[in-house]
């Protein structure tokens, strides 16, 4: 079951995460990354999107596979910046490990 977390995209704004909602899911950054066959990284903007925000620590580990080759924030027609979304939420993920660990 998916939890929806309406205030996800804001809580991620400390972590560098201020444009996914430039996004509208065109698909232009998943045709050109590299790792495309994992969805990336147009399923985890969508994620942010709706605050899928558990669907996002489930894959935290996919999340490290992205490259950060800069290739879809070059090509996204919206300027969402993909490949800062994908950083921030490596950000976020590390964090909340983090916090995880020292509880």
């Amino acid at each position: 079951m998916r939890v929806i977390n309406p205030n996800f995209e804001s809580k991620l704004i400390k972590y560098g995460v201020d444009s996914s909602n430039m996004c509208f899911n065109c698909g232009t950054c998943s045709a050109i990354c590299p790792l495309f066959e994992h969805g990336f990284p147009r399923r985890f903007m969508r994620y942010v999107q709706i605050g899928a925000e558990d669907e996002i620590l489930k894959s935290k580990m996919e999340i490290f596979k992205c490259l950060h080759c800069g290739l879809c924030t070059s090509s996204c027609p919206r300027g969402a910046s993909p490949g800062e979304v994908m950083l921030g939420l490596k950000r976020f993920v590390l964090d909340k490990m983090r916090r995880d660990v020292n509880v």
